[in-house]
């Protein structure tokens, strides 16, 4: 009854995005937004390439979690880092870090460390992720922005805080109980089984964090992956004709997805990632129909990026799968011949 409703509230949410999405580009016009658009041209390529980079600092950030004696290939975190994000991004969110995990099991390593990795590696993203919006906060007022803007940035910043400080707590020994719930359900269903017990994943995120110099590693890559992220907002905006500076397209990049983060439950942030840019590209004199083009952008990028890392996770479970069944032919066919 409540994977129904949850069901029942992504839809509704999805539904209230794509309204919201399709009304933001009536009330600014569709021939002004697609003509924005056509403004981008070999932007585009661009912007696909520092999402290319963008991604891949942030599984090389998944893959130095791990000690060097249980690391796997660093392009294999890589991949896995593509898939997680495409699922996040086009299906569902948070989804694709519990199928990356399982995935990553497939490659040799234990599930109850896979697990752990990936707990972690959410954590660290979703902390760096709000520095990376402090910075823009920052910058916001450096700026001297409307103050009105500046007030729903920080109490959006709060809430964020709050719930980190929530995250990681759960992790600890004292909210075993959060975990054990979730590993439980999983472990319902046969294939996500290989995540281990509760016990043994603590066991591992205790092991993680032991290294303070992996996890600040770690953060590190993921911070300098948010930063590279800025140039897709400048590459965008100059192929439109501004020449926005580095403290505008910090602002535009780090409190869009700050916003995204917020409305976790729209899938894809629909219409809330295009609301957002409306109205931050707007403090720095940006039209509607520019912002809206700019999230369109942002959003082929996704497919340009996502859909092959779809199709590559396809790859990898019809692998799995033929293993599975050769493994299983081959132990038959080596069983003694029943008595007549």
């Amino acid at each position: 009854m409540g994977m129904v409703r949850v069901k029942q509230v992504v839809a509704i949410a999805w539904l209230i995005g794509v309204s919201a999405f399709i009304g933001l580009i009536i009330w600014s016009g569709p021939s002004a937004v697609g003509q924005a658009v056509v403004t981008v041209g070999w932007g585009l390529p661009l912007l696909v390439m520092v999402r290319v980079v963008t991604v891949a600092a942030a599984g090389a950030g998944w893959w130095l979690l791990f000690p060097a004696e249980t690391r796997s290939r660093l392009r294999i975190c890589v991949l896995l880092r593509f898939i997680r994000e495409a699922i996040n991004v086009l299906l569902m969110q948070v989804g694709g870090d519990l199928i990356g995990a399982r995935l990553l099991t497939l490659r040799g390593v234990s599930g109850p460390l896979a697990a752990a990795s990936v707990i972690v590696d959410v954590l660290i993203q979703a902390a760096t992720q709000f520095l990376f919006a402090i910075l823009g906060l920052i910058a916001l007022v450096a700026l001297e922005a409307d103050e009105a803007l500046v007030r729903i940035a920080t109490v959006g910043l709060t809430a964020a805080a709050v719930m980190l400080v929530g995250f990681y707590l759960a992790q600890r020994p004292g909210g075993q109980r959060i975990l054990r719930w979730s590993i439980g359900r999983l472990r319902s269903t046969r294939k996500w089984r290989v995540l281990g017990t509760t016990d043994a994943v603590y066991q591992n995120l205790a092991m993680i964090y032991s290294s303070r110099f992996r996890i600040v590693v770690s953060s590190l890559t993921h911070m300098t992956g948010w930063i590279i992220g800025v140039i897709e907002v400048l590459v965008v905006l100059s192929f439109m004709g501004h020449s926005v500076g580095i403290a505008q397209a910090l602002v535009i990049e780090s409190l869009m997805h700050a916003i995204r983060g917020a409305a976790f439950v729209i899938p894809g942030a629909l219409g809330a990632q295009e609301g957002g840019l409306v109205l931050l590209c707007g403090e720095f004199g940006i039209a509607p129909e520019q912002a809206i083009a700019l999230s369109l952008a942002k959003r082929a990028a996704d497919l340009v990026v996502g859909v092959p890392s779809l199709l590559g996770w396809q790859v990898l479970e019809w692998e799995s799968l033929t293993a599975r069944l050769g493994g299983t032919v081959t132990s038959r066919s080596h069983e003694p011949p029943k008595e007549v």
